[in-house]
């Protein structure tokens, strides 16, 4: 049976469910992917909502016989994918189907860290932690941190007894056989299909095959969904990351293998590492000094921070080869004990592996930008490749395989140069590509209305927030639904939100006051709630019905000018003679504008508005541009506009 005649309208799919509907779009995205599979060739589709691309991608790559990868953006559609589709397409398909979901070695238990931890424990709760793990430790079966609820998502405990491509020894490890990243790899080497993330995608990029960290198995045929995100999580791995948490990590495992093997008596060992430890310390403590220095000069903090430059902070390249000499002297001395504990020869392995990092942040090489990110009183340092197009095109797109790329907003301005362009997919390349665009299942133009006020304050101005939060009011005491209010910067969304719990009426949530999953579902329960958020709940989020009625934006989604990679990639265009705005900046804000756009119908019933509060949507052109490369709702300015359509009156053009 072909794709197309299990997914129409005589197909099994139809006869077992009775709210199946039958979506020509879904027909032909399935065909296309099914051509891309067969010739080993590329697909660029986007899908609408309501399309139902996953069952489009899904069932060609079940009746194809091949070994297929599907990359997601998280996990939650991960676990969609492997427990709830893949078993029904099975079972109608009459077919055993093995599949394999895969996470960030990160999700799961190391059992030789859990073991050198024993029970020696900083805290008390640090101690009543370790219970709770070791509990859990003696029964699962699979190690992976999702069952371990008791267990507070941000508890410390877990960065000591998780696995990591750092960590992993390989055969060596006397818990190799018993492992449970070691079951989940010879699991994937028999299955058909491997549902991975986006992160463990790239981090197999990343790392040489025959590193024990990496994880994936050969495959034939590679689909990639949310693929508009790819190329910012490859910013991640493609390059150097040092973290202050990762360098304690390190430290940690040392002591602890120290004291497994014996050794923590012996005084060379463990005063190097007390030596090293002080270093890494002042070496951070100077680099964030000397950020904090140069954002006080720009007048701003950012998210991301442009690393102090060595060259103009002697004080820094001390602090540098200071630590680089303490940790080549810990590495002398762990390899002397190699052949006592091989956990030992592997950290000094590590240790190698950290210095080379920290001379790519701190002196990164000329394509690549670095920046720092603060996490609390730590930091963690990156140096990527400004560019990750050329890297990704040699290693995952040119490889004679076949390749879908599939999003709800893969399109930029009408077209998919900006996406080609940023993963290297432009001519020539080695292997056919076919676009494809569906369009949305939904009737948007019934359905939605467009709501852009051209009467309040630019973005800019310092009365733009009090307005903006009195128009929210005032459009929430129109709609009866609930409603996300999408900022783009945390300072925002901070002012919206006690704004509105003073003059709302409604409850309000806040980003970031609970896990995101448990906000969702209280947000779902309210059915009137309000939601304050930030960028984590402009996509990935699905909330139909009436509990979700109103989407505000507070301002059209530009990435900030200053922060580091953005500042280098807009570079590189302008000294090749083109236009940064046009050819980068604008095209991403169309992306993530459908995005937080896209929050809205969710099903067919769905009825809304989206609210863009920047009035530059109205009075600028590029504004206009924008709006038209969203799905054709309704639109206006008027306040009226919004009581017409929520009371369901016709919108007077």
């Amino acid at each position: 049976m072909r794709s197309d005649e299990l997914l129409g309208a005589s197909g099994p799919l139809n006869e077992r469910l009775g709210s199946y509907e039958l979506r020509e779009g879904q027909l032909a995205m399935t065909r296309a992917v099914e051509r891309a599979i067969e010739d080993d060739s590329v697909l660029l589709c986007e899908a609408g909502t309501g399309v139902g691309k996953t069952f489009a991608y899904l069932v060609p790559a079940i009746l194809s016989g091949r070994r297929v990868v599907i990359s997601t953006a998280n996990k939650a559609l991960q676990e969609q994918i492997v427990h709830r589709d893949i078993p029904l397409i099975a079972e109608l398909l009459g077919l055993e189907v093995d599949a394999v979901l895969m996470k960030g070695l990160g999700n799961y238990l190391c059992l030789r860290r859990f073991d050198e931890l024993g029970s020696r424990a900083a805290s008390v709760s640090e101690s009543g932690s370790l219970g709770l793990v070791r509990q859990w430790a003696g029964r699962t079966t699979t190690g992976d941190r999702a069952e371990l609820v008791t267990l507070p998502e941000s508890d410390a405990i877990w960065d000591k007894v998780t696995s990591s491509t750092d960590t992993r020894i390989g055969s060596r490890c006397r818990f190799y056989e018993s492992c449970h990243v070691t079951r989940l790899k010879r699991a994937a080497n028999q299955a058909r299909l491997i549902v991975v993330n986006h992160h463990l995608l790239l981090s197999h990029v990343a790392v040489a095959k025959d590193h024990p960290g990496g994880v994936l198995p050969e495959f034939d045929v590679l689909i990639i969904d949310e693929a508009h995100r790819l190329e910012n999580v490859a910013a991640g791995f493609l390059g150097a990351t040092v973290s202050t948490g990762s360098v304690e990590r390190l430290f940690g495992d040392v002591e602890r293998s120290l004291s497994t093997a014996l050794l923590d008596g012996e005084r060379g060992a463990s005063t190097h590492v007390r030596l090293a430890r002080d270093r890494a310390a002042e070496l951070f403590q100077e680099i964030l000094g000397g950020a904090k220095a140069q954002a006080a000069l720009r007048h701003d903090v950012e998210s991301r921070e442009p690393m102090p430059s060595p060259a103009l902070c002697p004080r820094l390249v001390d602090r540098y080869h200071a630590l680089d000499d303490a940790l080549g002297m810990l590495a002398t001395v762990l390899a002397g004990h190699d052949a006592i504990a091989e956990a030992l020869g592997h950290a000094g392995q590590r240790i190698v592996k950290l210095r080379d990092s920290l001379a790519q942040v701190l002196y990164p090489a000329s394509d690549h930008v670095a920046w720092l990110e603060r996490t609390g009183s730590g930091a963690t340092l990156t140096a990527t490749p400004a560019d990750v197009g050329p890297i990704l095109r040699r290693k995952l797109f040119d490889r004679g395989r076949a390749v879908v790329l599939t999003s709800a907003t893969l399109t930029s301005l009408g077209s998919f140069d900006f996406i080609r362009a940023r993963l290297g997919l432009t001519e020539p390349l080695g292997v056919p590509v076919e676009e494809l665009t569906v369009e949305p299942a939904f009737d948007h133009a019934t359905n939605a209305l467009i709501y852009t006020p051209d009467d309040l304050p630019e973005v800019t101005e310092p009365g733009f927030a009090s307005a903006a939060a009195t128009r929210i009011a005032e459009l929430l005491e129109l709609s009866s639904g609930g409603a996300f209010i999408l900022c783009t910067s945390h300072r925002m969304m901070r002012a919206l939100y006690v704004a509105l719990v003073a003059c709302s009426g409604r409850t309000v949530l806040l980003q970031g006051e609970a896990p995101k999953s448990a906000l969702l579902e209280r947000f779902r329960r309210l059915g009137d709630g309000v939601l304050v958020a930030t960028m984590s709940f402009w996509e990935g989020v699905d909330v139909p019905g009436d509990a979700l009625a109103l989407v505000v934006i507070d301002r059209i989604p530009f990435e900030v000018p200053t922060e580091p990679l953005t500042r280098e990639r807009c570079r590189r265009i302008e000294e090749a003679g083109r236009s940064a705005f046009r050819e980068y900046s604008l095209p991403r804000a169309a992306i993530t504008l459908a995005q937080g756009y896209g929050r809205l119908l969710r099903t067919r019933q769905d009825r809304g508005v989206v609210a863009i509060l920047d009035r530059r949507m109205s009075t600028c052109g590029y504004g206009r541009t924008l709006i038209k490369s969203l799905p054709q709702a309704q639109r206006s300015a008027r306040l009226e506009d919004v009581r017409a359509f929520y009371g369901g009156r016709t919108i007077e053009k």
